[in-house]
């Protein structure tokens, strides 16, 4: 089981089963939406994704008919993604689990679309000394 929850802490979330097909995604919509390079999401079936807290503090965006992005309307934490072509899948923003994981991205994808300043596996050197905590609530 994996657990999740959006930044304020207002919506958690529990997940029962695999996350699958996961991708760093630098199309220009999750680009937009995520304010950053690119969205790390994988796919979580419906039956094994359950909202356990703030069911009522999801809201979403319909940018296109039948897809859905959902967010905490406290924090505007990006949660996950529905489809109504395809019910038995939601799409999970990985950046909100907190805990491990086992699977692992398998692609970058729309990499043509790429933000022009983000280098794909630049040799940046890795810092520690910086460490972000939850400190709202």
């Amino acid at each position: 089981m994996y657990n999740a929850s959006c930044l304020c802490g207002a919506v958690t979330i529990e997940i029962h089963g695999a996350i699958t097909d996961i991708i760093h995604c630098h199309c220009s919509l999750c680009r937009k939406s995520t304010g950053s390079a690119y969205a790390t999401n994988g796919f979580v079936d419906t039956e094994q994704f359950k909202i356990t807290q703030g069911i009522n503090h999801i809201a979403h965006f319909e940018f296109k008919t039948g897809r859905k992005r959902h967010f905490c309307r406290h924090c505007a934490s990006p949660l996950y993604s529905s489809n109504a072509e395809n019910t038995k899948k939601v799409r999970l923003r990985l950046g909100i689990l907190d805990s491990p994981i086992s699977e692992r991205p398998i692609s970058h994808n729309f990499v043509t679309s790429k933000a022009d300043w983000d280098e794909i596996n630049a040799d940046l050197p890795l810092n520690y000394r910086f460490e972000a905590t939850r400190s709202i609530k």
